[in-house]
């Protein structure tokens, strides 16, 4: 079997994907930081880089899924890449995002690879098709609710304070940091949710992944109010959310619609970066080096792998 380092292994998220590696017939190598929680695993202290080598030695990629990225994800990158093998990650973190962009690989590294990021890099890509620029990217988040995995707390603790607590978007053709509070809007998705009030410019990491590679100047996500008072709440996390990426995008007047549905924003991640991994080690990416999801993949045949998982339709 291939082995896979699974960084994080003992995470929520990280659980998820050493169960899909296992079901896909892959050998999943565990490690984190925490020797305690590796029993039999690979300890290896993301300070420590010759810990990281040693734990990397002999894998086939690596999967990176212990938050926050802003202190895992590059010196994980940076291992995997001085051993030569492929980097995953499953960071939504827009600043650790940025980071890794900012690597220069000879194997792939694809951050993001995830719910938030890689999911709506894939369906704007898939739904821009053969046009060569757009005017405007919309990604709006449809959710039953959201209580947050304490890694996920962490990681958005860890953004703010990057920022210095201020928001960001993707508006003109770059990042803008803002002070002001987040609009809100009414946005109609498809049934069943039906209108329902949203957070306008509630940036997630598709206002990176998705500029870095399609020609468009403005990319707004979105994410219902409730779904959004609910992480604001937090609170253990005793059921898993069903969800709705519904993704808009348009040109000159012309608007294209792809939209994804599944359960579990979490457990998702999982098929979403072994898939990416499998498809780097059986060589059908279209790039090299580091690449968001939708530039590394063909993004209508990755959509359609992640069935059952998530189920994709164009036009709601």
């Amino acid at each position: 079997m291939t082995p896979v380092l699974v960084y994080g292994a003992y995470g929520h998220t990280g659980r998820f994907v050493v169960a899909e590696l296992r079901k896909r017939g892959f050998d999943p190598i565990l490690s984190g930081r925490d020797a305690a929680k590796l029993p039999g695993g690979r300890p290896a202290p993301v300070d420590d880089p010759a810990s990281l080598d040693r734990a990397l030695d002999g894998v086939a990629a690596v999967i990176n899924c212990a938050g926050p990225f802003a202190v895992t994800a590059l010196p994980v990158a940076e291992a995997a890449i001085r051993a030569g093998v492929p980097y995953v990650d499953v960071a939504a973190e827009i600043e650790a995002n940025l980071d890794t962009f900012e690597l220069a690989a000879d194997t792939a590294v694809v951050p993001a690879m995830a719910f938030f990021g890689g999911l709506g890099d894939l369906l704007a890509t898939a739904a821009m098709g053969d046009w060569t620029a757009a005017d405007e990217v919309h990604v709006a988040y449809g959710l039953s609710g959201w209580r947050p995995t304490a890694g996920t707390l962490a990681a958005g603790q860890v953004s703010r304070e990057r920022r210095a607590g201020k928001r960001v978007r993707f508006a003109g053709g770059r990042l803008e940091h803002r002070d002001d509070a987040l609009p809100t809007r009414e946005w109609v998705f498809p049934e069943p949710l039906g209108a329902r009030p949203v957070f306008g410019e509630f940036s997630m990491a598709d206002i990176v992944t998705i500029p870095r590679h399609l020609n468009v100047p403005s990319v707004t996500s979105y994410m219902t109010v409730d779904a959004a008072e609910g992480l604001a709440a937090a609170g253990e996390r005793d059921a898993a959310e069903t969800f709705v990426v519904d993704v808009v995008v348009r040109a000159g007047g012309r608007e294209r619609r792809i939209v994804a549905r599944g359960e579990d924003i979490y457990a998702v991640s999982a098929p979403l970066a072994v898939e990416a991994v499998d498809r780097i080690l059986t060589g059908r990416t279209k790039v090299k080096g580091v690449a968001p999801a939708g530039e590394m993949f063909d993004a209508p045949d990755f959509l359609r792998a992640l069935a059952p998982h998530i189920t994709v339709s164009d036009g709601g």
